[in-house]
Formats: C-alpha cells, structure tokens, sequence
C-alpha cells in the first residue's frame, strides 16, 4: 500500500500543482490557520482521491462549519458544500464530463469565487492505470456514466484571496 499527499497551509492553500511537482515547505501551523490535505492512497492498481480543507481556530479543528469565526474561511467551506450539492441535482449518467466542466464553473463564478485548478478542471475518473483517466474539462464528450467512479474536487477562492478551498469525493451511479 502506498499514498501520497499534498499537505499545504495559509497563503499556500491557492497554489495548485501535481503532486509529482510538489515540495513540502518548511511552515509552522499556527493556531488560526486553514489547511488543505489532498490524499492519494494506493493498493497495487487500485487508487483512492480524498481532500479536505480543515480550519484550526484557538488551537482545535473546528468540524462544523457553522462554528467557523472566520468569514471568509466559513464562506469557502459552505460554497464547496454546495459545489458538492449542486452536482448531485445536476449530473445524470448522460452528463458529460464536459457538460459538467460548463456548469460547474459557471456555478463557481456565480457565487464569487474562482477555480484555482492549475490544469483547470474539477475532477476526474477513478481507474486503475492512470494514463487511462479522463478529466472534468474543456473537450470531454465522455459521459459521466462510461466510468465506474469519478471525483469532484473543485478547487476554488475568492478573486484576490490568499486563501483556498478543496473537497474532494468520489461519486458513482447506482446499478439497478
């Protein structure tokens, strides 16, 4: 088994780089801080995607985002929920992933905020070799429904912040 992680804090939870790119820096957390998590377990071909951005306030991980005292924080963790929301009223098994692309981003500019995704998408397919994973982006007439798993993981900020938001899930349609 092995995984990878991209574990960034503060200012640094906007930049958006591969992981095969990223260099760990030499930060303290400090006891008011945002912190971003973004995990990539692996067992032989089998892999997994899962991201979070956790916010420290006096020192403790404050789990309800309602309890959140810092605004700007609490507004780009209750957007992604949304962003989360939103696809589930939206994609269909005929929706293509670019389809998506559209809508999403649309939606993500409407509500104020921008994708800071440095290839530009929002997700991408679960498979088990990665050269064969295809992209929420621009171009991709593939339907959402061809893939046995897909991740949603907008990564997104206010225009000009400092700070950045990700969630990542992994969806699938249910067979009947």
């Amino acid at each position: 088994m092995g995984c990878w992680s991209i574990c960034i804090c503060g200012d640094e939870t906007t930049v958006s780089v591969s992981g095969k790119q990223y260099v760990t820096s030499d930060r303290v957390i400090d006891n008011n801080d945002i912190l971003t998590i973004d995990l990539s377990p692996q067992i032989g071909n089998i892999w997994g995607d899962y991201a979070r951005t956790i916010i420290l306030e006096n020192g403790k991980v404050v789990d309800d985002i309602e309890l959140i005292q810092n605004q700007e924080w609490k507004s780009g963790l209750q957007i992604e929920e949304k962003l989360h929301a939103e696809l589930l009223t939206f994609v269909t098994k005929e929706t293509t992933f670019e389809e998506l692309y559209y809508y999403m981003n649309e939606f993500i500019l409407k509500n104020g905020f921008v994708n800071l995704d440095f290839m530009g998408n929002l997700g991408h397919s679960i498979v088990k070799v990665k050269s064969d994973r295809v992209y929420i982006e621009k171009g991709n007439k593939s339907k959402l429904g061809e893939v046995k798993y897909f991740t949603f993981e907008p990564h997104i900020a206010f225009p000009d912040s400092k700070y950045g938001y990700k969630k990542e899930n992994t969806y699938y349609f249910e067979t009947s």
